[in-house]
């Protein structure tokens, strides 16, 4: 199973050029039904709007559309579609509103509006990299649970969940090549005295610092 980047959250993101409106609605998919009925739900909310024009990208099926709706072709959705390709971005779906406000903007200036609302939507949506990843549900005393803690951080393990209960329980997961050596280290730092449960694999969420 291999990791990819997607967004992290909807989110949107809205500027004037010349008049014109542009608004970027992101939002997270898994497949083109999903993103079909986001694209629906934009153009619900905005039908007094000219354009709602979109690109999509989904791994099932290894999909990827796009739409200028009725903008001049090639000035609108395919510039939204461009900047997904160029972040390496899937499972995600932006929808680009333009209310238009009098003044053409000519081929270029279009695409470079409709590029600039598709980037704003996707940096204010959070870019992560899903990673295929081995679960884990640890249990310890009270005792040991500080210096677990401090052994997870120091590893570069994600707590998905922790159980405060009589026994505290902490659902963590890592990378699947890494899950026998998280196990050895886990149990070397406590001595032995961990339970450790597999939970099996599924993707987990690392978002990406945003570079100044």
């Amino acid at each position: 199973m291999q990791d990819y980047k997607t967004v992290a959250d909807e989110a949107t993101a809205e500027f004037t050029e010349k008049r014109s409106r542009f608004i970027a609605q992101v939002a997270p998919v898994q497949k083109e039904e999903e993103a079909l009925a986001f694209l629906e739900s934009v153009r619900a909310v905005h039908r007094e709007a000219r354009h709602n024009v979109y690109a999509y990208i989904c791994r099932e099926n290894n999909v990827s559309r796009y739409s200028d709706d009725g903008e001049p072709s090639g000035t609108a959705g395919l510039p939204v579609l461009n900047v997904l390709t160029k972040q390496g971005l899937t499972d995600v779906c932006v929808v680009v509103t333009r209310y238009f406000g009098g003044i053409l903007l000519g081929a270029g200036g279009l695409a470079r509006a409709y590029g600039k609302s598709a980037a704003d939507g996707v940096l204010a949506a959070g870019v992560c990299e899903m990673i295929h990843s081995a679960v884990y549900q640890l249990t310890v005393e009270y005792p040991l649970l500080g210096k677990l803690q401090y052994t997870i951080g120091e590893k570069g393990y994600r707590i998905l969940e922790t159980d405060f209960g009589a026994v505290p329980t902490l659902t963590v997961c890592t990378r699947s090549a890494d899950g026998e050596a998280l196990c050895k280290t886990l149990t070397d730092s406590t001595g032995g005295k961990i339970r450790i449960t597999p939970c099996g694999t599924r993707y987990c969420m690392q978002r990406h610092k945003e570079e100044n």
